[in-house]
This record gives structure tokens, C-alpha cells and sequence, in this order.
């Protein structure tokens, strides 16, 4: 068996997560074994055995390459804007965008298997921090009003985590695409000046 090395992937392998990634996110993962993968992606079980040592952790190493795949997409439509009020919607909105082909499948996988959850979790939290500080310089260019940033960043991270948890589309019907696009328009009409 080849010997799985984080952080160090040929072309080929990122090519294999890719079109693991497009798999999971239509399909979640689950239902899959190694054997129904390897037949899905026409390639043998010592292929995928070089990304991770077993189905679960296949599934976390998916999982992370979606969400570091996403933070770039995230982060390089806030650095396209200038403004502080287009900065905080970028992020949201890139958000929504990067969530919007993760079917309900896919989610619901993500968050009964504890590890991918534990990864969701952390990109969350970290989101949340994101946020805050975007926040913060929103305030310090005085382009948002002056709120308790540590109370809006609190809500936020919990608004947040509860579109990760999957309550908020039990709640309100909205996917977690559709929830980032209204968390985004909130937080805009909530900063901005009078």
C-alpha cells in the first residue's frame, strides 16, 4: 500500500479529489464504499488508499480540500472589493456561492460523521472570525455604525453555526446557500449608517 503523505499531492491526486469532491457534494458519501468509489472514478483502491488509509478519513480529506478550495474562492472575492460594506458581502455572498452545489445529502453526511463535522465546525468558527474583523474595519473606516462587535460577531458565529447544524433549513426551508445570502443582507442593513 502506498504510503499517504498530507499535504503533498500529485496532480493526479488533486485531480482524484476534485472529482471526489463533485461526487460527494451531489451524492454525499455515506452510501459509498472504497470498492463503489474506485468503480466510480475508473481507478483502483491502492489510488485512493494513497489519499487516505480508509473510506472515513477519504471522506475527511474531501471534506477539507472543499472547504480550502472554498476559503480561496471566499477570500479572493473580498479582495476584489475596496469598500467595507462590499467587503462584508462579498464574504457572505462567496459563501453562499461556494455552498450552494453541496446537496442536503452531502450536508447531512457532514454533520452525522463526526470528523467531517469537526471540520465544518472549525471552518465555521473560523468564518466567524472572519467576519468580525470585517466588521471591525467596517467601524474603524466609519462606513458601518458603531455596534458591540464582540455581541454582532456573536450572533453571527451563532447564526452561522446554526445554518452548519442544518436548524435553520429545518426552521425556515432555506437551504444553507439561500440562509448565507439572508445572514449577508442582514448584516449589511444592520451596519449600515442612518
Amino acid at each position: 500500500m502506498t504510503t499517504v503523505v498530507p499535504g503533498r499531492r500529485t496532480r493526479r491526486q488533486s485531480e482524484l479529489l476534485d472529482r471526489l469532491l463533485s461526487l460527494f457534494l451531489e451524492q454525499g458519501f455515506s452510501r459509498f464504499t472504497l470498492d463503489d468509489l474506485a468503480a466510480e472514478l475508473r481507478c483502483s483502491k491502492t489510488t485512493l488508499y494513497a489519499l487516505a488509509r480508509s473510506k472515513e478519513q477519504l471522506a475527511v480529506e474531501v471534506v477539507k480540500h472543499y472547504f480550502k478550495n472554498a476559503t480561496a474562492q471566499v477570500e479572493s472575492a473580498v479582495a476584489r472589493q475596496t469598500r467595507h460594506d462590499r467587503r462584508i458581502a462579498a464574504y457572505l455572498n462567496a459563501v453562499a456561492d461556494a455552498l450552494r452545489p453541496a446537496s442536503r445529502t452531502f450536508l447531512d453526511d457532514v454533520a452525522t460523521f463526526a470528523p467531517a463535522r469537526s471540520v465544518y465546525e472549525r471552518n465555521t468558527r473560523i468564518a466567524a472570525e472572519r467576519v468580525r474583523q470585517l466588521i471591525e474595519d467596517g467601524i474603524n473606516s466609519k462606513t458601518f455604525r458603531q455596534v458591540d462587535i464582540a455581541f454582532a460577531a456573536e450572533m453571527i458565529a451563532h447564526t452561522m453555526q446554526a445554518i452548519q447544524r442544518g436548524d435553520i433549513a429545518r426552521r425556515t426551508g432555506l437551504n444553507d446557500a439561500e440562509a448565507y445570502r439572508e445572514l449577508a443582507s442582514f448584516v449589511l442593513h444592520s451596519l449600515r449608517l442612518d
